[in-house]
């Protein structure tokens, strides 16, 4: 990463160009740790980028990327287990990380509900423990099924695995009809140690840590061996209910201990900040003490009356947020520095490191996310933060904190060898020889080699495939690599997928004579693949993982254009547009360069048009770019990389061989039952029946588009007492207006 600039002074351009990296840094992040099992960066250095885009996107609304890592959370169903789908959602947790951060949190809990500070406002506070989330539904008392988190949205179905945790009740008594009880399924330093004991007597591969150990015995696919390993299971939460437990989070709690349930004994209720930094001092010192891992404290509104009034975000609840520890830290030489290239072109630098113990983990690689980060500056000059000049040989700190490859820390130039030069990044696929280049104000390399690059294809070929994508079953990131290596029957570009069946009839020797195959599996194989040929036009468009086209992005665009031939046709119209565009950013740059060295100031917007104005483009173009870039949550970055796709030949033409194998499913429209749906709704004045973040929370629940000011589109303003140059605006421009009360009636019964 860059130096880090102080928010307040970012630029918009700057804020743009930081937003970008942070996504694809996070991106691959994600991808590493949940797709491939294989994470790449440590909780803290994850959740301190995080937590920095979240501050960006706060200070610059309107540069929310479409891919923003915001929006993620969990990781997909695994193969091998039937999915469930959560009746609530399974989210994840805010983080707090100073003493600081929890003050703020308690502040926002008060301005959210209206609650001063003189008035009563009660927490609990629990240890995070450090396992794998699972839900337990029961119904008439009787467990009838286990789940893990998986996504958020759905989980694996691991029910028979679950049965076996002496932790766990198969029945409970005095219970709602429909009870959904979620934990932790953790193990012991006690029971791992013994089980690693036994793995080497074995000659089995011992595993990193107890979190690794207890997520690897809940989801094996022979319930006997989970069975043969020692799990637990603390439960402190609940999903979908009957009735309610109680009236407090700390009084559902002991119900959950009176169903027969193992509950934590340091859950306690605080009522202030002070208190809650004070119990999570005392946790911390008996940490190593507590015989299984933690890696934090978690806080939650008490009141769930309250709760429900504070609602979510999208990922993340607001009455709720994990304190998390620090980092643990060793030292150890970084051999080599290795590439890898991603699906994007994204070249990706990874230091192999002489295995070290960090916190318990053996670990041997590091992430080093791009060469500015490697040399210690970017292309500027400029210091980066935590840029070290890291070359292969040194003796370098690592940290991490949970279970994920860590990051470089530190560099000990004492020990640096002699004849220790500095590392060249390459500026050529090692994959494929091709030109891997900068993009200006892009920290992240890129090659050029598009489909003839066998790792991006591979990578796209797998990302394809993905549960977000198209989801084929049978058909994962391991039988991809077997394919595309394959000679006789190979996968080389999506539409390969389609013809496999036919390809394979035509072979002398058939998929299911092959070592690792049989009929049945290459027969639902194939079956699986044919029920893919209809797809829905969003899906379609993510799976071909066009760079910036996440799946937001690509639902926008599917809901905007309705038909897939329309949006190609509206991105090969809007082409000559995109390439001024870009020539545009281009002078743009030279020209504020140019004007910082001439110390002078940038006449950027003549710039820009000069520049736009000398690519004489059609006005048919103009139209059409304005149209694509203009859709909400569509700009200039994915509007690029979207006509980029459509206009490289081998692109499209692989493009075009894969749509004429599919039927393209166009997405419902938008449901307009609310009165308020779509339109653009502005809240002023003081609100007397709720508070101005839960109107705005409702109304968007609704459907509508929350405005922070009047202009010519909005559709109506909530004007409460005290209402000011808003009202008087919203009157000159014939704005709609009501009052709380009027709103209330509007919406009452959705």
């Amino acid at each position: 990463m860059t130096e880090e600039k102080d928010i307040n002074q970012l630029s918009a351009d700057e804020a743009k160009a930081e937003l970008a990296q942070l996504a694809q840094v996070l991106g691959a992040a994600n991808d590493a740790y949940h797709t491939k099992d294989a994470p790449e960066i440590s909780d803290a250095e994850y959740d301190r980028l995080k937590r920095r885009n979240a501050a960006i996107e706060a200070a610059f609304p309107d540069l929310k990327r479409a891919d923003s890592p915001s929006d993620q959370v969990g990781a997909p169903a695994a193969d091998g287990f039937g999915k469930v789908t959560h009746a609530v959602a399974m989210l994840s947790l805010g983080n707090a990380f100073e003493d600081e951060d929890v003050s703020a949190f308690v502040e926002r809990v008060r301005n959210f509900l209206g609650v001063d500070q003189s008035a009563g406002l009660s927490f609990t506070a629990e240890p995070k423990i450090d396992g794998l989330s699972l839900s337990l539904r029961y119904e008439q008392g009787k467990l009838v099924q286990a789940a893990t988190r998986g996504d958020g949205a759905t989980g694996e179905n691991v029910t028979a695995n679950a049965l076996t945790i002496t932790d766990i009740p198969h029945q409970v008594s005095d219970a709602p009809d429909v009870l959904e009880v979620r934990g932790e399924v953790y193990m012991s330093h006690a029971d791992f140690a013994a089980l690693n004991a036994r793995q080497a007597e074995a000659g089995d591969k011992p595993f990193a840590n107890p979190r690794n150990a207890a997520a690897g015995s809940l989801r094996q696919l022979d319930a006997k061996i989970t069975k043969s390993r020692p799990l637990k299971f603390f439960a402190y939460a609940w999903g979908e209910l009957s009735e309610p437990l109680a009236e407090t989070q700390f009084g559902a709690i002991e119900r959950l201990a009176a169903f027969g349930f193992s509950t934590n004994p340091l859950t306690q209720k605080c009522n202030s900040a002070a208190e809650l930094i004070s119990h999570y001092r005392l946790i911390e010192e008996q940490r190593a003490t507590l015989g299984y891992d933690i890696d934090g404290v978690v806080y939650k509104v008490d009141d769930l009356a309250m709760q429900a009034r504070l609602g979510f975000r999208s990922t993340t609840p607001r009455w709720a947020i994990a304190h998390k520890f620090a980092a643990e830290t060793a030292w150890t030489r970084l051999e080599a520095i290795d590439i890898q290239v991603g699906r994007t072109g994204a070249l990706s630098p990874v230091a192999r490191l002489t295995p070290v113990t960090v916190g318990g983990v053996v670990v041997s690689n590091a992430t080093l996310h791009n060469e500015d980060y490697i040399r210690g500056f970017d292309n500027k000059g400029h210091k980066i933060r935590d840029g070290k000049d890291i070359r292969e040989g040194d003796w370098v700190q690592v940290y991490r904190a949970g279970d994920v490859i860590p990051k470089v820390a530190d560099v000990d130039l004492s020990k640096r060898p002699d004849g220790s030069v500095p590392y060249e990044f390459p500026t050529c696929c090692p994959e494929c020889g091709s030109p891997a280049v900068r993009e200006e104000g892009d920290s992240v390399r890129f090659c050029t080699g598009g489909m003839v690059c066998p790792a991006q294809a591979k990578e796209k070929l797998k990302h394809f495939v993905a549960r977000k994508a198209f989801d084929i079953e049978g058909l994962g990131a391991k039988q991809i690599e077997m394919f595309f290596e394959d000679e006789a029957l190979p996968i080389k570009e999506p539409a390969d997928i389609f013809t496999l069946a036919e390809r394979d009839a035509n072979q002398l020797t058939k998929l299911k004579n092959r070592m690792g195959w049989g009929d049945q599996s290459a027969t639902n194989l194939f079956a699986a693949i044919e029920d893919k040929r209809n797809i829905a036009f969003a899906r379609a468009l993510f799976a071909l993982g066009i760079r910036h086209v996440g799946e937001t992005a690509a639902k926008d665009l599917a809901l905007h254009f309705m038909d897939w031939n329309a949006m190609v046709a509206a991105a090969n119209t809007a082409r000559p547009a995109a390439l001024a565009w870009r020539k545009a950013d281009e002078a743009e740059d030279a020209e504020r360069k140019a004007a910082e060295v001439a110390g002078r100031s940038a006449k950027i917007k003549a710039t820009r048009e000069a520049a736009i104005a000398a690519c004489h483009v059609p006005i048919e173009a103009t139209t059409a770019w304005q149209d694509l870039t203009g859709i909400d949550g569509i700009g200039a970055t994915v509007g690029l990389s979207l006509t980029d796709a459509f206009a490289n030949p081998d692109e499209r033409a692989a493009i075009e061989r894969l749509i004429n194998q599919l039927t393209i499913i166009p997405p419902e429209a938008p449901s307009k039952e609310s009165p308020v749906a779509g339109k653009t709704v502005v809240f002023t004045g003081k609100l007397e029946k709720m508070t101005r973040d839960e109107a705005k929370v409702r109304a968007e629940g609704l459907g509508a588009k929350v405005s922070n000011s009047v202009s010519g589109k909005t559709d109506l303003l909530v004007a409460g007492p005290g209402a000011g140059s808003k009202a008087k605006k919203a009157a000159d421009l014939g704005v709609e207006t009501i009052d709380e009360d009027a709103w209330l009636a509007l919406i009452e019964g959705l």
